[in-house]
């Protein structure tokens, strides 16, 4: 079996590489490259693995002051970013951390219903997490407190171990330790620099459970938006419009269909005047607070609560009470709270490293992913100890704040005050809050998860990454939200072990006119050259795929064979095995490519494998 490697010349290709068979004049055979230290092997393989970014490289060289500066900056960016602070950036924070709490607040106590939560738990996940995390956090954009997915997730999941009707006080606990642990699971995720096993969640499967997870959540919101006392616990499509519509005689409410309907409309108008005009991008972010204003005005002076119109009702005034005893750390709950936790933590590391990555790229700085992880985590684990749930990035947040010219973390620390005082003061206020505002301010805010133009780029892209798509939104709606989530899981994993144990192959034929040689399939006017096959192989030849490579290769030899013995042609002398992607290959791979010269050397064919180099 040989092995040649020449220079080559020819157009850039556009499947994976051109090929040029036809050597330059001057030929070089590459020699055996020097061996290895097997120590500095693992440990380069280690470093490329765990700490690519060189975490420490600042470190290097520095008296022992500053190293130990540098520490505290590293893990409180606060303290690096904090003193260049100006009054000009203060003012872009000031203006977007008071735009930004207009929206929480309404959408705060939407979402803690959506985790079966009293809405004051909402506002007092806005008030903690975000200084925690302005003090920790690296972005300057995200905007931290309750999203709807996560909420929607933690109420399913806390719901199918406690009823929060039957047992409030048990089900309140639950959800403080899955907050523990969530926070705990995002912290270590960062501490040991594994963040990249998020990364197995695809984007694609990403696509698919939002878009789900936003349709259920709207269906969800139907029990306050049509008034109906009596709704099914269940999340999928099927019982819920089954409840809605079983309760269409008796149990929907005209006039409180009248007041969502209403300002469902205000909103989705804002929302629409936002897009047009960049400058007017504060409409839609204070929108939700108008609604809330003015319908619970419409419903005090009518007193259309005394016409079946379900309000708010009581909410506790005052700032978030310890909870750090209330969290279980024995018993049976304890089992049941890490395993929500760690499922409710990924989700939201996943949503929010995602957010942060995008609008640092949108203003061309870079965040530590660990470092990130790390802050998402510790602002869980002290929230979890202040009568928080989870909180994480909020998208329609973060870009209204990023469109309103926020410059640092200190716009969530606006966030922070102004969610402190509406606890402290203005809490009595929400008492006559319709909860069909509530609903509407929900279904508009999750509106845009459900991504239509992202999925038809998928299925342009990649059919397989399209069934991951697909299957994690019909699992969340007809199912369930851990359902879908379980889904979207197992198919992401199930295209990387796909990708891993089946490579692709392909066989080449000489484009007319050329020294190029292509995938034939891509290229019909390809044409083979009498007496050789050559064949492509798209990937690392590992111990899982190596039998595969080898079998397929023999296929195709095989099937080549056939034809030419049916067309009267030449038979195949010479098997050519491009191997220019193979970028790594292990004993096993190397065992399969002996077996397979030494079967067909029987046969009288001669194997030559051809690296293409630069």
């Amino acid at each position: 079996m040989s092995s040649r490697a020449h220079p080559v010349d020819g157009s850039p290709a556009t499947d994976g590489g051109h090929v040029p068979m036809k050597p330059s004049p001057t030929r070089h055979k590459v020699g055996i490259p020097p061996k290895q230290n097997m120590f500095k092997d693992f440990m380069y393989t280690f470093k490329e693995t765990f700490f690519h970014d060189d975490p420490l490289r600042d470190f290097k060289d520095q008296p022992k002051s500053k190293q130990f500066m540098l520490g505290l900056q590293s893990v409180f960016p606060v303290f690096d970013w904090g003193r260049n602070y100006t009054f000009k950036k203060f003012r872009g924070d000031l203006i977007s951390g008071l735009t930004i709490a207009s929206l929480c607040i309404p959408q705060d106590i939407g979402y803690a219903k959506l985790a079966n939560l009293d809405p004051k738990y909402g506002l007092y996940s806005s008030f903690v997490p975000p200084l925690v995390y302005a003090c920790m956090g690296s972005s300057r954009d995200i905007a931290i407190g309750p999203v709807a997915v996560v909420s929607l997730l933690l109420g399913t999941l806390l719901r199918a171990e406690i009823d929060p009707n039957t047992s409030p006080d048990e089900y309140l606990r639950l959800a403080f330790t899955a907050t523990f642990f969530a926070g705990i699971t995002e912290a270590a995720l960062g501490f040991f620099r594994l963040g990249f096993l998020i990364d197995f969640l695809s984007h694609a499967a990403v696509v698919g459970f939002m878009g789900g997870a936003a349709i259920t959540i709207a269906l969800q919101q139907l029990k306050g938006f049509l008034g109906i006392k009596k709704f099914t616990k269940k999340t999928d499509i099927i019982s819920v419009l089954e409840s809605v519509f079983k309760a269409a005689h008796h149990g929907w409410n005209w006039q409180t269909i009248l007041i969502g309907a209403s300002f469902l409309t205000f909103l989705l108008t804002s929302k629409i005047i936002g897009k047009k005009s960049k400058k007017l991008f504060w409409v839609p972010a204070i929108a939700p607070l108008i609604s809330v204003i003015v319908s619970t005005f419409f419903v005090y002076i009518t007193r259309a609560d005394k016409q079946g119109v379900q309000i708010v009702k009581h909410l506790d005034q005052g700032i978030n009470p310890s909870s750090f005893h209330l969290i279980y750390f024995t018993g049976d709950n304890l089992a049941k709270g890490i395993r929500i936790g760690v499922v409710a933590g990924m989700v939201a590391l996943t949503e929010a490293v995602a957010i942060g990555r995008t609008f640092a790229a949108m203003k061309d700085y870079q965040i530590d992913g660990n470092k990130e992880m790390v802050a998402l985590g510790m602002m869980n684990v002290v929230g979890s100890m202040s009568s928080c749930y989870v909180a994480t990035g909020s998208f329609s947040r973060s870009a209204v704040n990023f469109m309103a010219g926020c410059q640092t973390a200190v716009s969530n620390i606006i966030m922070s005050i102004v969610v402190l005082l509406t606890l402290l003061f203005l809490t009595p206020l929400f008492k006559y809050t319709p909860n069909a505002i509530l609903a509407a301010i929900i279904i508009n805010a999750v509106i845009p998860l459900i991504d239509i133009q992202a999925a038809i780029l998928i299925f342009k892209v990649d059919k397989l990454d399209f069934i991951a798509c697909i299957g994690a939104f019909f699992g969340v709606i007809f199912v369930s939200v851990e359902i879908g989530l379980l889904i979207a899981v197992s198919i992401s994993f199930a295209k990387i072990l796909l990708q891993v144990t089946r490579p692709r192959t392909a066989v080449l034929g000489n484009i007319p006119r050329t020294s190029v040689y292509r995938n034939i399939q891509q290229y019909p006017e390809a044409t083979m050259v009498p007496g050789v096959l050559t064949i492509r192989v798209d990937s690392a030849i590992y111990f899982s795929n190596s039998n595969y490579v080898r079998e397929r290769i023999q296929r195709w030899l095989h099937e080549e064979e056939e034809k030419v013995k049916a067309a009267s042609l030449p038979r195949i002398q010479f098997l050519i095995i491009e191997m220019s992607p193979v970028t790594d290959i292990d004993t096993s791979g190397i065992h399969a490519l002996e077996d397979l010269y030494k079967s067909l050397q029987k046969r009288d064919i001669q194997v030559h494998t051809y690296i293409h180099t630069y």
